[in-house]
């Protein structure tokens, strides 16, 4: 089905492998139409509890793919802009369906990570670094501001400040640099990288699914939220979790004193 990403389901876990390792899986147009169909697959599908993404071979992700970049260039000068629009559409669409989704995701990060594979793993609720891993917000170098949510996402993790200083100045950051910087959560040997993702999602994905899903998108929102609308926002998704089948159960496996069988 897939060709320029894979994707592997084990224990309730996606893992899904961007898969141009001659290209140190730079972006193309063609990758990304397959990376939307796999998300899109993975958030529809309530088997999988949770997603990794990673890379095959040397690096996680370049960036964009800078031939498609040149294509754009030679296109009519009154196309440019609107072309430009468009695809920017579906980079935002991309990166919205990876950090919407209603399900745990961990950026197991090996090698590089460039530009829009920076903003890419950020995009996750969580990353996972190695020593061979390295982070660079690179679109200063290209003429460019970070698109793929990098904008958003660093000024969150590292603040503001140092936001504009890694944004402004395309530097390398190295793993245990980005460890102390809090971009990324954990850093561990470059063997166990994805081994230990999995891991983790399992053991992030254990409880209910409802009440992960609706936490997830309160908790995304609540730096542009007030505290009175994540007390309304959180009042409906408790009405909702009320109803649920996986409430039932813990309330009743509890009262009986026995595990419920989401926890299982």
């Amino acid at each position: 089905m897939y060709k320029l990403i894979e994707m592997q389901v084990e224990a309730s876990v996606a893992t899904i492998y961007l898969n141009r390792p001659e290209k140190r899986n730079a972006m193309s147009d063609d990758m990304r139409t397959e990376f939307i169909a796999a998300l899109e697959h993975v958030a529809a599908d309530r088997e999988i509890r949770a997603l990794v993404l990673t890379g095959r071979g040397k690096g996680f992700c370049a960036g964009g793919d800078v031939a498609g970049m040149e294509r754009r260039m030679q296109a009519p000068p009154g196309e440019i802009a609107f072309n430009g629009w468009a695809r920017q559409q579906r980079v935002h669409h991309t990166q919205s369906l990876l950090h919407t989704m209603p399900k745990p995701t961990i950026a197991a990060v090996n090698g590089a990570a460039s530009g829009l594979g920076a903003d890419t793993a950020l995009a996750c609720d969580f990353i996972v670094a190695c020593p061979s891993s390295s982070f660079t917000w690179s679109y200063i170098n290209r003429g460019l501001i970070p698109d793929g949510g990098g904008m958003y996402f660093l000024p969150r993790r590292v603040g503001l400040s140092k936001a504009k200083e890694l944004i402004f100045s395309g530097r390398k950051v190295a793993a245990q640099e980005a460890l102390d910087l809090g971009i990324a959560d954990r850093l561990v040997d470059d063997l166990e990288l994805v081994g230990h993702a999995q891991a983790w999602a399992v053991e992030l994905s254990k409880g209910s699914s409802t009440a992960l899903a609706l936490g997830k998108t309160i908790l995304n929102q609540t730096f542009e939220l007030t505290s009175p609308q994540v007390f309304a926002q959180g009042s409906q998704a408790q009405g909702i979790c009320y109803t649920s089948a996986e409430h039932r159960e813990a309330v009743m496996a509890f009262l009986a004193r026995i595990s419920p069988k989401i926890m299982a």
